[in-house]
């Protein structure tokens, strides 16, 4: 039921962190504001293909 994603930076488009998440109960996509190496500061990331 859980499926294995990929979060993307908004700002520089890297792709920072893998996580999981249920698809049932988020069928959207999913958004966090994680820290980027890259940026060097805290941006939102979307889940990407």
């Amino acid at each position: 039921m859980r499926d294995i994603i990929t979060l993307a930076c908004t700002e520089c488009k890297h792709r920072n962190y893998t996580t999981t998440k249920n698809k049932k109960n988020t069928p959207g996509k999913l958004e966090m504001k994680k820290y980027c190496r890259f940026c060097r500061t805290h941006t939102p990331h979307k889940e990407s293909k």
